[in-house]
């Protein structure tokens, strides 16, 4: 079975920056599609960003400019560094790890962003 932990997340001025860190077992991460989602009080989940197995790149266009999500396959993790950031980005934010096999999700890492 795989499993998906996040951190990083955490209380940050409007402005400021964190990096989510997402860390998967099972020796799968390489043959992955990786991508964090958010789910803001009161609102949907919504797909923040994702970086298939090949490298491509894909965001939300909220996010575009302010987020970078990366991968680090030595290290088996997933990254989202937030710059800049919004109160609107308050929300849970999860990992989620898929290919044809299989679909995986973390339990989340809240962040906070107040104005």
């Amino acid at each position: 079975q795989v499993q998906l932990v996040e951190s990083g997340g955490g209380l940050v001025q409007a402005g400021g920056s964190l990096r989510l860190s997402c860390a998967a077992s099972g020796s799968i991460f390489s043959s992955s599609n990786m991508g964090w989602y958010r789910q803001p009080p009161g609102k949907q989940r919504e797909l923040v960003a994702t970086i298939r197995s090949g490298g491509t790149l894909n965001y939300v266009d909220s996010v575009k400019g302010r987020f970078a999500i990366s991968r680090d396959n030595f290290k088996n993790t997933v990254y989202l560094q937030m710059n800049s950031l919004k109160p609107e980005d308050t929300a849970v934010y999860y990992c989620n790890a898929n290919n044809y096999y299989m679909d995986y999700w973390g339990k989340g890492t809240l962040v906070t962003v107040s104005s």
